[in-house]
């Protein structure tokens, strides 16, 4: 349960991080031409979230809310796409914590291996993100077991903020950051780190456009899902304590198609060799098909939030 007492501000962010900081990688930062992209010079910093651990910046959410939460007897419970799945399931495993799992059939088969890896009793079942929620939620209630929401939970916020945190610590010039989004929890804390200060953009699949619908009307909203990043940028709408803060510091978004997700990834490998799932590789793929252009002179950092994918497979025999 959320805990309104609880402002999501830069100094509750930088509170958490300490809380967090002995269980998270700080992740490193490259930086790169786009002409090395065969795009127009421009000065890019990548953020390698994909490096954490469980492969993705929801590490950083789950920690807060396992060390930040009372957590009872029965454990705690989450639904997700996959990511969210399987790092509640890693921190349930470091912290001791005994963690039941909900994901939709659309969750890649990476992500359900990871999470079965990690030792969390998972159950695979429904077409997307809302059943699986809606199957956690009744655990819940059934059992007593503390839910961790993927993206509308105080905690999951001020966790995912910390990303913002370490990016200024690393590039505290920076204008814009580019940043995916599903359900919001990533965009909502990075924006609430900055606070005005510098651009967040978030990007979305067209397939999935969950927060433009919710900024064009005013408030969150359903929007149509589905698409290429779809077991990680496919929640039906995005988080009613993500969309305050989302419309006051973030309120620009960029759509991008699938092919130009697809595209993305293939290209971070093919120069940088990065692996990134399709919801990683979402944000820099605005960039990779003009999307979205930075101004002469912008500095531009991209989070790469992802990389829980089999697109590299090293047991095939050459």
């Amino acid at each position: 349960m959320n805990r309104p007492d609880v402002a999501i501000t830069p100094q509750s962010i930088a509170r958490c991080e300490q809380v967090i900081r002995p269980y998270i990688r700080r992740t490193p930062t490259i930086e790169v031409d786009a002409s090395e992209l065969g795009l127009p010079a421009a000065a890019l910093t990548l953020k390698l979230e994909l490096l954490q651990h469980s492969g993705s910046f929801k590490a950083r959410g789950a920690f807060t809310n396992l060390l930040t939460r009372e957590i009872p007897k029965a454990g705690i419970v989450a639904a997700s796409g996959g990511n969210h799945g399987a790092a509640v399931a890693y921190a349930a495993m470091r912290l001791g914590k005994p963690a039941k799992i909900f994901v939709p059939s659309v969750s890649s088969p990476a992500k359900i291996a990871g999470i079965r890896e990690f030792g969390a009793d998972l159950t695979v079942g429904g077409e997307g993100y809302a059943e699986a929620l809606a199957n956690s939620e009744a655990f819940a209630r059934q059992t007593g077991a503390m839910p961790v929401h993927a993206f509308d939970q105080n905690e999951t916020i001020m966790g995912q903020g910390t990303l913002a945190l370490e990016l200024e610590q690393q590039v505290p010039d920076i204008d814009t950051v580019l940043v995916s989004v599903g359900g919001g929890g990533l965009v909502a804390g990075v924006a609430a780190w900055y606070a005005g200060r510098i651009k967040v953009i978030g990007v979305e699949p067209e397939a999935s456009p969950t927060l433009t619908r919710a900024l064009e009307a005013g408030h969150p909203v359903e929007a149509e899902v589905g698409g290429l990043a779809a077991d990680s940028l496919a929640p039906r709408q995005v988080g009613e304590r993500v969309f305050p803060i989302v419309q006051k510091y973030a309120p620009r978004t960029v759509l991008v198609t699938d092919e130009a997700i697809a595209e993305a990834q293939k290209m971070l490998w093919r120069a940088l060799r990065i692996v990134a799932e399709p919801g990683g590789a979402c944000a820099f793929s605005a960039i990779t098909s003009g999307a979205y252009r930075p101004a002469a002179g912008e500095r531009v950092a991209v989070v790469i939030s992802g990389g829980n994918t089999t697109a590299v497979d090293f047991d095939v025999k050459r």
